[in-house]
């Protein structure tokens, strides 16, 4: 069983993925994994914050010469964003903050976001704390560790591609054929 662990905060020093479950010898590297990161960051629609982070997938551990080693595969996405949050995000406690426009504490909540359960789960007064984890940033790592799943499906000869077939009671006329290559290249996809 293939599965996946990320850990990371929007605006700290960086995502951490792990994959486990892969076999030995599955050719893959950081090339084929920022290819599907640049996917993630075309399209119609995408954040400021893409064009501040051009995400690029450090393999750490599990991969060597190319080709996975059956243990657990380690990656790493920097955020380059973080030099302007280090006292906002510090690890480490900094002390009086009250200088920093960034850390003042974020009360109010997002509608439709993960900022009230999560609120309420972990007992936080600062918002700061979840919305920093439930982020679209996180979608990177996510991305990574996908990269991964895919290569493996490829192996096995399968190829994955989607595409909205309705919305609401609007349906879509489906085609006998897709030309999935104009889908990748078009700007709306």
């Amino acid at each position: 069983m293939v599965r996946f662990f990320t850990a990371g905060e929007s605006h700290g020093q960086g995502l951490v993925i792990i994959v486990e479950g892969v076999p030995a010898s599955l050719p893959i590297d950081e090339t084929y994994i920022a290819s599907q990161l640049a996917r993630r960051q075309r399209g119609y629609g995408r954040g400021g914050r893409m064009l501040i982070e051009q995400d690029h997938a450090r393999i750490m551990s599990g991969v060597r010469h190319g080709h996975t080693l059956g243990s657990p595969i380690g990656m790493t996405i920097e955020n380059k964003d973080w030099v302007n949050w280090e006292t906002s995000m510090a690890v480490e406690d900094v002390g009086d903050t009250s200088h920093d426009e960034r850390s003042k504490r974020v009360t109010r909540i997002r509608p439709g976001h993960a900022d009230l359960p999560g609120a309420m789960k972990y007992g936080f007064h600062d918002v700061r704390d979840v919305l920093e984890r439930a982020s679209a940033r996180e979608t990177a790592a996510r991305v990574a560790a996908g990269a991964v799943a895919i290569r493996l499906l490829e192996e096995f000869g399968i190829r994955m591609h989607s595409h909205v077939i309705s919305i609401g009671g609007i349906k879509a006329e489906i085609p006998d054929t897709i030309d999935w290559q104009a889908v990748e290249d078009s700007p709306v996809r």
